[in-house]
């Protein structure tokens, strides 16, 4: 690589984060108009990008703008991980009634045929039934019912 292509390309920077009092003490000197945001951005080392949503977003909080508080940020955050766990665990719940339903299919069609063959003179009968869902579980993840014992007569 020559030096006129390795001069063309920047390495990023690694992300950094602030703590909220220096982000309030940098809205401040914005908000006092003594300098520029691109000068202040420049001589804390920061983009000037950075400093025009911390101005925003304080904006926002105190109400002199439309939208989204941090403390609503924050809330709405929350409540999207909590949404993505929950969303999980039901694909979970899911993946787990379809196996134990092909089991208990499996057992029942097997036990029964077992059952049928090894007594020819007494009659074999197999409850394979699964009851229905609770009222308030959706059947899509609702447990089957366990197989039933083999009750001879």
């Amino acid at each position: 690589m020559s030096i006129m292509e390795s001069m063309g390309k920047k390495k990023p920077r690694p992300r950094r984060s602030f703590t909220s009092e220096f982000k309030a003490e940098i809205v401040e000197l914005c908000r006092r108009g003594d300098r520029s945001v691109g000068q202040i951005a420049k001589d804390f080392d920061l983009t000037e990008t950075a400093v025009r949503d911390w101005v925003k977003q304080a904006e926002v909080d105190a109400g002199e703008r439309d939208g989204l508080t941090s403390s609503e940020r924050e809330e709405l955050a929350a409540l999207r991980r909590e949404n993505r766990r929950l969303r999980e665990d039901v694909d979970i719940l899911k993946r787990a009634t379809a196996f134990f339903a092909k089991e208990t299919r499996w057992r029942c069609s097997r036990s029964s045929r077992r059952r049928s063959r090894a007594t020819t003179t007494s009659s074999v009968r197999v409850n394979c039934s699964r009851s229905p869902a609770p009222p308030s579980m959706p059947a899509a993840t609702a447990f089957p019912a366990p197989v039933r014992s083999v009750t001879w007569s």
